[in-house]
């Protein structure tokens, strides 16, 4: 049985993947462990993007079908999504911020990790939001 705390571990490692090889092969691997994964680039005013992360995130998660289309599957997504953005907020508000989603489902577990870095001056802040929802086994 998959736990929360190892499907976390898999979406925080798919956000802080570097490129789309190496996200791949951790794909690739989490997969084997019965764990399925994806992950998607985001960038821009963080404010501004809310919205399109969350599409995105919702987007990716159907795609790679890690959830089945109906309103219980969306709103687990968009919700431990919100949770992830809600922890960033704070450091990249109004700022312009770069990095990467991270999504992972074991069984009834569903983990969102957001990776970001806030552009300040030459100097970059790092921030890290993880949120989680349980749903049902397809």
């Amino acid at each position: 049985m998959k736990t929360s705390k190892e499907v976390a571990k898999v979406a925080i490692r798919l956000a802080l993947s570097e490129n789309f090889n190496e996200e791949k092969e951790l794909k690739k691997e989490f997969g084997n462990l019965g764990i399925k994964s994806c992950a998607v680039n985001i960038g821009g005013n963080i404010l501004n993007s809310i919205p399109k992360v969350l599409e995105s995130a919702l987007v990716s998660a159907k795609r790679n079908n890690l959830v089945g289309d109906n309103h219980v599957y969306d709103g687990a997504v968009l919700g431990a999504t919100k949770e992830a953005l809600s922890q960033i907020i704070e450091k990249a508000s109004g700022f312009n911020a770069g990095g990467k989603i991270g999504i992972a489902r074991g069984e009834d577990h569903i983990a969102v990790c957001i990776f970001i870095s806030v552009g300040l001056l030459h100097l970059n802040e790092l921030s890290i939001g993880l949120g989680h929802r349980v749903i049902p086994i397809n």
